[in-house]
């Protein structure tokens, strides 16, 4: 089931940087966009697990959640809408691959907690396979908001993955709490917080939108992107650990390379394959650990 949930969660989250950037082009204001996205995925699965009788109210006043929701959610998507409207998808997904790194130097500078030699060099190659995939086909003119973009990027990463670690913790604490009210506790509080600002920065005006673009966007992002993927993603940190989840990052250039080849017979190079070969090599000894436990998993299943 690990393996299963991780490879729909990669697919998925694998599409998004796509989808944001159709939203943001159809004329969604970026943080309006992400608000509702995040706060209606939120609502709805709240309520859902509220009238099965599997959260209380209660969980929404933790500060847990409003923390967990303010870097993972807040944090990293005001960073990313905002910087999509400067920067291409592809750079994008390059400087967010930086996500996992980030986790490996707070858990060694912050927690103190010993990082193995094969997970750094795993990180490192797999980010390097993330540049060689995206590389060949990426144009760049670089302008003060385009760096800009990349260092707000960086900056919702280092939001991400410190949120993440937290999460981490906030489970251990909350076991019996189901992942998905966990899940949707910290989105509607992401998503209030980006309401909010794009309230006070944005104009709330329908003028100028395209509105199957803009409206198939929102739609794929809330189901899909927030109330699947993001559960998916809580689910397995509770299984695994903070790092493993993460390392969807890294997949989502080649899905996006995929896609674009299968949809639009867009040009796929050696440099882009061996880019891919080197992401796979990093995630396996990355994840080497978790890896071994899955197969001590289905040793003693099948016993």
């Amino acid at each position: 089931m690990i393996g299963i949930a991780f490879t729909v969660m990669c697919i998925i989250f694998g599409t998004t940087f796509l989808a944001i950037k159709v939203g943001v082009e159809a004329g969604l204001p970026p943080f309006l966009s992400a608000g509702v996205r995040f706060f209606a995925a939120g609502a709805i699965l709240f309520i859902a697990m509220k009238l099965t009788g599997k959260v209380r109210w209660s969980l929404l006043w933790r500060k847990e959640m409003l923390l967990i929701g303010a870097g993972t959610t807040f944090g990293t998507f005001s960073a990313l809408y905002w910087a999509e409207q400067y920067v291409s998808s592809g750079i994008g997904a390059i400087l967010s691959a930086t996500g996992p790194m980030m986790i490996v130097i707070l858990q060694s500078v912050l927690l103190r907690q010993k990082t193995s030699r094969i997970t750094v060099v795993g990180c490192m190659i797999s980010f390097l396979g993330v540049v060689l995939v995206v590389l060949p086909g990426l144009a760049v003119q670089i302008s003060g908001l385009w760096l800009a973009g990349c260092l707000v990027i960086l900056l919702g990463e280092l939001c991400y993955s410190g949120g993440a670690l937290y999460s981490k913790r906030v489970m251990d604490v909350f076991r019996e709490t189901n992942p998905i009210a966990l899940n949707a506790a910290q989105m509607i509080h992401g998503g209030w917080m980006l309401l909010l600002l794009s309230a006070i920065t944005e104009p709330w005006s329908s003028e100028g939108w395209q509105y199957l673009p803009a409206m198939g966007s929102l739609l794929y992002l809330i189901l899909f992107g927030s109330m699947i993927a993001h559960t998916l993603f809580y689910w397995l940190m509770e299984r695994t650990n903070p790092l493993f989840p993460t390392t969807w990052l890294y997949i989502s250039p080649p899905i996006a390379v995929g896609l674009g080849a299968l949809l639009y017979g867009e040009h796929v190079s050696w440099w882009m394959l061996a880019g891919v070969l080197l992401i796979v090599t990093g995630l396996i000894l990355m994840n080497n650990g978790i890896i071994r436990l899955v197969n001590r998993r289905k040793v003693r299943s099948a016993a």
